[in-house]
Parts: C-alpha cells; sequence; structure tokens
C-alpha cells in the first residue's frame, strides 16, 4: 500500500536476548533497525504492492532476497514490523526495515539510485500522477480479476498454486475463497464504477499513455518512479489469463513492453 504516515524504530538487543525500542515519528513508511547482512524483500507473489517494488528491484538489479509469506500467517510472519504485518516489506543491508510500497520505492531509489527516477517529485504533474495512479489502478485490479464469477474462480485457484499456503488452506481459499471476492468486493466495485473491468483499464491506460507527451514514458525518454508504479499494478495481472484483455489495449502494451526492457 501506500501514503502510509508511520514510525522509524531502532531496535537493539538487550543482554536477555530480548529486543528494546526507541520510536519516534517520521514522514512515511516504517523504518526498523534489524542485524542483517543482505537486503531482503517479504511479498506475497499476486500482491500488486509487491509487484511495484520488485520492477524497481529488477530495474536497478539488486541482489535481493525474496521472502515469500505464508498468505494465512502474515500476522506471524511480519511480526517484526511491529504491527503493520502486510506485503511488500524491504530491509536493507544495514537493516533498515521499510513498509508500504511506495515509500519502499522512494527508499530505494533515493538509496541506491540517486533519486534518478523521482527527479520530478515535488512537481504537480509528478506528485498529482503517482497518488492518481495508486489509488485508481490499485482500485481496477479486483475487478478485473474478481469481477464476473468465472474470472473469481480462476483467480482464487491460480492464487492458490502462487501462493503459499497449508495444504487445507490453500484448498479452502482455491473453492471458498471465489464467492467471497466476487460477491462482496469485486462486484460491489464493478457496480460502483459503472463499467465493465476491461472498460475501466482501457480507460485508465488511455489516460496514462495520453500523459507522456509524446514520449515514450511518463518520465519522458526513460520511465520514473511513475512508470514503475503503474507497470507493477499492470504486471500484477500477468500471471492471470484476464491479461488478456489488457493486451488488447495497444499503446498500453507498447509502454508495456518497453518497460519490461528496462528490467534486468
Amino acid at each position: 500500500m501506500n501514503g502510509f504516515h508511520g514510525l522509524i524504530m531502532m531496535i537493539s538487543g538487550s543482554q536477555d536476548g530480548g529486543l528494546s525500542k526507541r520510536i519516534t515519528r517520521i514522514e512515511e513508511g516504517v523504518l526498523c533497525r534489524l542485524s542483517m547482512s543482505k537486503a531482503t524483500l517479504h511479498v506475497l507473489q499476486t500482491c500488486p504492492f509487491s509487484w511495484k517494488v520488485r520492477g524497481i528491484i529488477e530495474h536497478l538489479g539488486m541482489d535481493v532476497e525474496e521472502i515469500q509469506v505464508n498468505a494465512m500467517k502474515t500476522k506471524k510472519e511480519l511480526a517484526f514490523t511491529d504491527g503493520w504485518n502486510k506485503v511488500p516489506v524491504f530491509t536493507d543491508a544495514e537493516g533498515i526495515v521499510v513498509v508500504d510500497s511506495t515509500p519502499i520505492m522512494s527508499h530505494i531509489d533515493n538509496k541506491y539510485n540517486q533519486g534518478k527516477l523521482s527527479k520530478e517529485k515535488g512537481t504537480e504533474r509528478f506528485d498529482n500522477m503517482l497518488s492518481h495512479v495508486d489509488n485508481a489502478w490499485k482500485s481496477a485490479t479486483i475487478p478485473i480479476l474478481y469481477g464476473s464469477l468465472g474470472a473469481a474462480l480462476s483467480t482464487t485457484r491460480r492464487v492458490s498454486k502462487l501462493e503459499k499456503f497449508g495444504f487445507f488452506s490453500r484448498r479452502l481459499y482455491a473453492w471458498a475463497g471465489f464467492p467471497i471476492m466476487w460477491g462482496i468486493i469485486a462486484r460491489k466495485r464493478v457496480k460502483k464504477d459503472g463499467r465493465t473491468p476491461k472498460k475501466l483499464w482501457h480507460d485508465l491506460l488511455t489516460e496514462y499513455t495520453d500523459s507522456f507527451e509524446g514520449k515514450d514514458f511518463f518520465g519522458g525518454e526513460l520511465p520514473d518512479l511513475v512508470d514503475f508504479a503503474a507497470f507493477g499494478y499492470m504486471r500484477s495481472v500477468s500471471p492471470f489469463k484476464q491479461f488478456r484483455l489488457l493486451e488488447e489495449h495497444e499503446n498500453g502494451m507498447v509502454w508495456y513492453r518497453k518497460m519490461e526492457q528496462h528490467l534486468n
């Protein structure tokens, strides 16, 4: 997720092996200091927010260990986030823990890339589009994946194979999850928006690619942080058959394929 105004936690070990914390406020994200030697990224394989961070990590060619969280045990496996309990969670080699996808992307860009992807941060064009992507595109992922009964069944079965579940929870999610995702969540969103999931995504892609001002990317000749945020949301749909509906948007796919060329 994004836009969280969180805490910074300096965690140090005590003589009895416990952890002590000193907590202060910061502008965004959650940072913890742990004892680490290699950067890690805790993810869910099908989470759009995890895909956002993956993109920038792959773009920079970073050596990061990806840790897949059990979808039914996030509270336990992310206990070190002091109650955040959501993926993605990035821990750098110095042990600084950052939560919330957009703050993680900004942290990585600033620390490992001299902020090159965020040079326009603070301008109305950059800030408005990043906020729009993080709200509108995020909201569009559920309808495209779960917007019909058949799509919801297909998606939950696919998720059950990609995510880390226990033996029984995997089967329970595959067959019991789809009526909840479709009937309670997705159908309400589709009804509220008034457009089919395909039309919603095509409108978003048209609006986005029309903002390029004749360039290849929103960032100009090269992609910027906004491009990688949008790319992450769209890429999160790629493991599912509904992605073919997005492939029908010509300009959107031209941009998407060019984004793929910037991954290492």
